[in-house]
């Protein structure tokens, strides 16, 4: 059985740089998988070589089948595939409404956009009265839901989500992940990459650990969660 998305022996970085040197890595059908790792590991250069942004040098990337690996990040999100960059990357000085209209840039199916524009607004109660806003004034609680809506107006299967609780007051942070359980409840893979690796491991399915541009170590997320060399490095457990 084929996998949603599957990464084989990915290389690749910025320049004469590699920064990845052979990812392997796999999802299922609405599956919730974390990657963790310390700054600059390379976890963000892999959700980039996924969408697109960035270009693999060796290896192949596959979703539903298809090799992806060289094709433009607008047929990429066509055929099912968005991304919540860290740092939201908000177009400021446009409204709410109008970012949230980027997300849908690639579709032409104008009923559905509406639908999912009011999916969105149920998410994101916060920004309904938001709308005409500049998205550049909102808080960073709100900008992320913005950021995330913008992913979800896509209507992607596989939802690449980068740092979501970045910056946020706890009450935020809890309000974001509620968001990401009904996402994953709906269907939508999620590949996330999140700072706070026990919130992180207690949502997903699975895990990987990355270090240095190498995956060090996989599994059921419930085991990572248990496994010694994971709670040293990145729960804080020093007993």
């Amino acid at each position: 059985m084929s996998h949603l998305l599957e990464l084989d022996g990915v290389r690749a970085g910025y320049g004469s740089m590699e920064i990845l040197h052979g990812i392997d890595l796999v999802m299922d059908e609405g599956e919730i998988v974390t990657l963790i790792g310390a700054n600059g590991a390379g976890k963000s250069t892999t959700l980039n070589v996924i969408c697109g942004l960035i270009r693999a040098k060796r290896g192949t990337v596959t979703f539903r089948g298809a090799n992806i690996t060289h094709m433009p990040t607008q047929q990429i999100v066509r055929l099912g595939i968005a991304q919540a960059p860290e740092g939201r990357r908000l177009f400021s000085e446009l409204s709410v409404a109008e970012n949230l209209d980027m997300g849908a840039y690639a579709r032409r199916d104008k009923e559905g956009i509406r639908a999912d524009l009011e999916y969105v607004r149920s998410l994101f109660p916060q920004l309904k009265d938001r709308m005409d806003q500049r998205a550049g004034s909102l808080s960073g609680g709100e900008q992320q839901m913005c950021t995330i809506g913008r992913a979800l107006m896509a209507r992607p299967e596989l939802l690449l989500l980068d740092e979501p609780s970045l910056g946020l007051a706890p009450l935020l942070v809890n309000q974001i992940f509620d968001i990401v359980r009904r996402l994953h409840e709906g269907g939508t893979a999620i590949l996330l990459v999140e700072q706070n690796a026990k919130v992180a491991l207690e949502l997903a399915r699975r895990g990987y650990v990355m270090e240095t541009g190498n995956i060090t170590i996989s599994g059921a997320a419930s085991d990572l969660l248990n496994d010694a060399r994971v709670r040293s490095a990145y729960l804080g457990d020093v007993t």
